[in-house]
């Protein structure tokens, strides 16, 4: 059994948004507050980045038309104890998903790290 680190890419609509900067905070406000009412605070939520096409430099994962924007967010959960890559892919995209229903979501990179051990559920922080 190993540890992921599991990156997983949403896609969230903002309505009614005139700036960029506004669309982005409203997303990740909106996408933390559904993953913190199911007590899922070790879920990691930021903007996406996506690169340009013409020089490749990254920008925000962000686009607005009639009011409306599209944000590209990055979530990223470990996994701990999966039996591989593709069993932590699934266990990240169903909680998160459960969380986040109605919610385009992707399963973008998986990566085994070490040093950690899962938290106990009975220890109280």
């Amino acid at each position: 059994m190993s540890n992921y680190l599991v990156a997983m890419e949403a896609a969230w609509l903002v309505r009614d948004v005139e700036d960029i900067d506004d669309a982005i905070g409203v997303a990740v406000s909106e996408a933390g507050k559904r993953l913190n009412q199911r007590d899922m605070d070790y879920v990691e939520v930021e903007v996406g980045a996506t690169p340009c096409p013409a020089c490749g430099e990254p920008f925000d994962s962000a686009f607005i038309a009639a009011g409306t924007a599209l944000v590209g967010l990055l979530l990223e959960m470990k996994v701990f104890n999966a039996e591989s890559e593709e069993h932590a892919a699934r266990i990240a995209k169903s909680e998160v998903g459960g969380a986040l229903q109605d919610v385009p979501l992707s399963v973008v990179e998986t990566m085994a790290f070490e040093g950690e051990e899962a938290p106990d559920p009975e220890e109280s922080v």
